[in-house]
């Protein structure tokens, strides 16, 4: 299916986003204005979408209107997207599949918490109520936004690039003032935004900025033609590999934690794609007695 591969490609693109955003990096800072960074790439994501609308309404006619503890309550929005998702969208899924999700939340915080003493395991769950409740407030939020997103994606045959357009041109214009903003509590010390929005840029710079609308546009075909449960594990998974790149790009050392995060994340991958029959491999037998009381009950019939 299509999807494999655009999955698989979101998460090389999402694992090497970090990267390269490190590798642009220079003395331990950015010579550009980090904030141009989004903008030009949901300009990119708008060119690609309103390129791609132009050369499918030649053939067809135009469509209509119409994120230590805190790692912790980060990797919560993977358990609360599969709620939101069964609950606003309808979709039912197995209690493997339900158990798949859970191990694929506590493969990514396994990951990512480090080993520790008794005094600083002690501190890991020493934050403040409060903190917490904004953990998983974000959690909720962040797959709220990303069910409700699949859900205007799917809800009528609108081109997905059409829709693409609609998204990337708002995404544009809040990039846009972002910077405007910056101008006014700069008092336009650097000059207007425009005029240095390529300043300190390199080809790296580039490469970070051609990754991240690239990454949108595989999201947002992932929402019309997917759903959320194929992102949350495309960028679950790009984040082990990120890790596990780093032990050989910026001397990371790795821990036993990352083992294993892996393996249970490679566990839960298996379980909630892999067909029902080979998980839970079934005898041949039981598949066949029930024709064989179907012969009967045939013969039976004729018989009388």
């Amino acid at each position: 299916m299509e999807w494999y591969f655009v999955a698989a490609l979101l998460t090389i693109l999402t694992s090497s986003q970090g990267i390269l955003t490190t590798l642009s990096q220079s003395g331990g800072g950015y010579k550009y204005d980090y904030a141009t960074v989004p903008f030009l790439a949901e300009v990119f994501k708008l060119l690609v979408s309103s390129i791609l609308l132009l050369r499918e309404c030649k053939s067809s006619p135009f469509p209509r209107m119409t994120t230590e503890w805190k790692s912790i309550m980060g990797n919560l929005k993977i358990v609360t997207t599969g709620i939101l998702f069964r609950l606003f969208l309808k979709r039912k899924m197995s209690n493997l599949q339900w158990m798949a999700i859970v191990l694929l939340a506590v493969g990514t915080t396994t990951s990512q918490v480090k080993g520790c003493d008794e005094a600083s395991c002690d501190s890991l769950f020493s934050a403040p109520i409060q903190g917490y409740i904004l953990g998983i407030l974000s959690a909720c939020l962040s797959a709220l936004a990303g069910v409700y997103t699949e859900f205007l994606m799917k809800k009528n045959n609108d081109s997905l690039y059409w829709q693409n357009v609609q998204l990337y041109m708002f995404g544009s214009i809040f990039n846009m003032a972002r910077l405007i903003l910056d101008d006014f509590k700069q008092e336009f010390e650097q000059g207007p935004w425009w005029r240095r929005l390529f300043n300190g840029y390199s080809f790296t710079t580039w490469m970070v900025v051609l990754n991240l609308g690239s990454t949108g546009l595989l999201v947002s075909w992932l929402m019309k033609y997917a759903d959320n449960i194929v992102k949350v594990y495309s960028t679950s998974m790009a984040m082990l590999l990120t890790m596990a790149l780093s032990v050989y790009l910026f001397n990371f050392k790795p821990t036993l934690q990352l083992f294993l995060g892996i393996i249970i994340c490679m566990m839960s991958l298996h379980m909630y794609f892999a067909p029902a029959s080979m998980l839970l491999d079934l005898p041949s037998t039981v598949k066949a007695a029930p024709e064989k009381l179907a012969e009967v009950s045939v013969d039976r019939t004729t018989d009388s």
